[in-house]
């Protein structure tokens, strides 16, 4: 059986794609996992006045203990109401790092997507930590869905993937169809054409030509869209044809190589409105 994995911190955000992972599961009959990540102060840690030790005041032991129990209260109501769903449902608590936490769960359940919440990043923040959502669309072995408002797989009618159809991994292409067989929606290929990465429209349409004939596709649309930036570019075409999902690869690096070239499809999830399938491309 396939697993849905909702990473879950009770959020609004969460809460979204909560609601969205249960109408997939509704859906496919796939199992759905909600995973919630409990990080506990260490003595290192600081309070909200910068005082070393929180974690050896009593109030916060304290404060800690009523939290775990009120997490493990709340997770087995959700248990509890969707025990009579069509699907089967699960709930986990883990204590750690969450990136971590949700990393490890994804690899031993062998998840074959995630579904999590986003608020975004940018500036200062996304430079130097970047989020949990970040992290995890960077480096999952699974497809990613990003969302920030309130959608459900049945308002998924168009889906525009975004590439420079260069190497495309097979295995991205092969969980996007399904993806997109999934939910019943609209294929659009889009590649953005920017002045600093400038090909001429012939060469890129041909690309794309050679894409939808290798991958076996029948996309409702494929176009060249010009613009500053990649990101804006997809940004501006799927508001320009009232997109209601974008999907992308991402190259997976971190590091220094990561701060040097960055990623198209870590910015889009931060930036865009709209839900974001990706899928990490390399290893």
């Amino acid at each position: 059986m396939k697993t849905i994995l909702v990473p879950y911190d009770f959020s609004e955000e969460a809460g979204y794609a909560f609601e969205f992972a249960k109408g997939l599961a509704e859906k496919t009959k796939n199992k759905l996992k909600l995973l919630h990540v409990i990080e506990l102060p260490t003595p290192q840690s600081f309070n909200s006045y910068g005082e070393v030790g929180a974690f050896s005041n009593e109030g916060t032991q304290i404060f800690m203990i009523e939290l775990i129990e009120k997490r493990k209260k709340q997770m087995a109501e959700l248990q509890e109401s969707l025990k009579d769903e069509p699907y089967k449902f699960e709930t986990k608590i883990v204590f750690g790092n969450p990136f971590a936490g949700i990393s490890k769960e994804i690899t031993e359940i062998q998840a074959d997507i995630v579904v999590m919440g986003s608020k975004g990043s940018s500036g200062l923040e996304e430079v130097l930590i970047g989020s949990n959502t970040e992290k995890v669309v960077r480096n999952a072995k699974c497809p990613v869905i990003t969302i920030k408002s309130p959608v459900m797989p049945k308002d998924i009618q168009k889906v525009v993937f975004a590439s420079d159809f260069n190497d495309v991994p097979q295995d991205v292409i092969k969980r996007l169809k399904a993806a997109v067989e999934t939910i019943d929606a609209e294929l659009h290929l889009v590649k953005i054409n920017t002045p600093s990465m400038f090909e001429s429209t012939r060469t890129s349409m041909e690309k794309i030509k050679d894409f939808v004939r290798d991958f076996d596709l029948n996309p409702t649309s494929t176009i060249v869209y010009n613009s500053a930036t990649e990101e804006d570019g997809i940004l501006e075409y799927a508001e320009d044809i009232d997109a209601d999902m974008i999907a992308m690869s991402t190259h997976g690096r971190t590091g220094f190589l990561h701060l040097l070239s960055g990623s198209i499809a870590e910015d889009v999830v931060n930036a865009a409105k709209r839900p974001v399938w990706t899928m990490k491309s390399r290893k």
